[in-house]
């Protein structure tokens, strides 16, 4: 039987105080007071009989109880917000939304294809389409802002509670601007790597510890002119406006490399390889046009992978 003391606001607070990993910024987000945010958690810890939020330095931390419950508190927040929707889409006449997180290895290969064949569907769904890194993705499909991710396989300990469906794999590329002084062969691109700027995944991005172990294993253990960013326009700007190298997921470039737009230096790379695929929530039930989205999205990948 659930206990009566648990509130709406409970499970609200609780869920973004996790995702914020901060009271402060929960509260902002939620225009509440600080004082507000923590009487909140302290009211759920009493029903619940235990910690949900531990100090970690200057910050916090959610417990093992505090993840075990925020597994039912997001899905019980996306049954309620479903509901919401449908009585919304009953009296408008809209379709259910969907909401997709997409990194950008996808965001420009797979997902143009795939909505052109979801329209075809005429389901009237809603859509709505995000890009991040990888591990903001996960943590909104994990709380209920998202339906759905489609990306590279996060790494074990991130995929707790989800489920993970394969559609191909793709490693990553240095790219360049065509007649870029390394494209010549005539060095070797690692031991110049160091005399040109470099675009760097991010830290939190999916791709990083490839890219790290693979610099490595080439004899690269520091790059000094080194830019992060998981910004495909600036990357592709930048690169195509200087002689900087990129290294990035294939997907994101390679329609500028079949334009003759960006080329991809001379290295083999396949040891970067990793699988790109859906990842959902295991305690979701995709509805019907979020199906047929998923079914387009494995189509539009099958084309793609055919294509090369």
């Amino acid at each position: 039987m659930i206990d009566a003391r648990i509130k709406f606001r409970h499970l609200q607070t609780f869920v973004e105080v996790a995702r914020q990993k901060s009271v402060v910024k929960a509260a902002d987000l939620l225009n509440v007071t600080q004082p507000a945010v923590t009487k909140t958690i302290r009211e759920l810890e009493e029903v619940l009989g235990v910690s949900v939020f531990e100090r970690d330095g200057r910050g916090i931390k959610i417990t093992r109880y505090g993840e075990v419950f925020l597994r039912h508190a997001g899905a019980a927040l996306t049954a309620l917000r479903q509901g919401l929707d449908s009585v919304s889409q009953e009296r408008s006449g809209d379709g259910p939304p969907i909401r997709i997180g997409a990194l950008p290895t996808v965001s420009t290969r797979i997902m143009p294809r795939a909505m052109a064949l979801f329209l075809e569907e005429k389901t009237n769904a809603r859509i709505k389409i995000v890009t991040g890194e990888n591990a903001v993705l996960l943590e909104q499909l994990r709380v209920g802002d998202l339906d759905l991710v489609v990306g590279r396989l996060a790494a074990p300990d991130r995929m707790t509670g989800f489920s993970f469906e394969h559609l191909y794999s793709e490693q990553v590329v240095f790219a360049v601007r065509a007649g870029h002084p390394l494209l010549s062969g005539k060095q070797s691109v690692f031991a110049h790597l160091g005399d040109y700027p470099v675009l760097m995944p991010t830290r939190a991005s999916i791709i990083r510890p490839f890219v790290e172990r693979f610099l490595i294993a080439n004899g690269i253990a520091a790059l000094p002119n080194q830019i992060e960013t998981v910004s495909d326009s600036f990357g592709r700007a930048f690169v195509r406006s200087s002689d900087a190298i990129w290294i990035i997921s294939n997907g994101v470039v390679a329609t500028d490399i079949e334009d003759g737009l960006l080329a991809a230096l001379p290295i083999d790379t396949s040891e970067t390889k990793g699988p790109v695929g859906l990842t959902m929530r295991t305690d979701a039930i995709p509805s019907l046009p979020l199906s047929i989205l998923m079914q387009t999205i494995r189509e539009a990948a099958e084309a793609a992978m055919a294509k090369g």
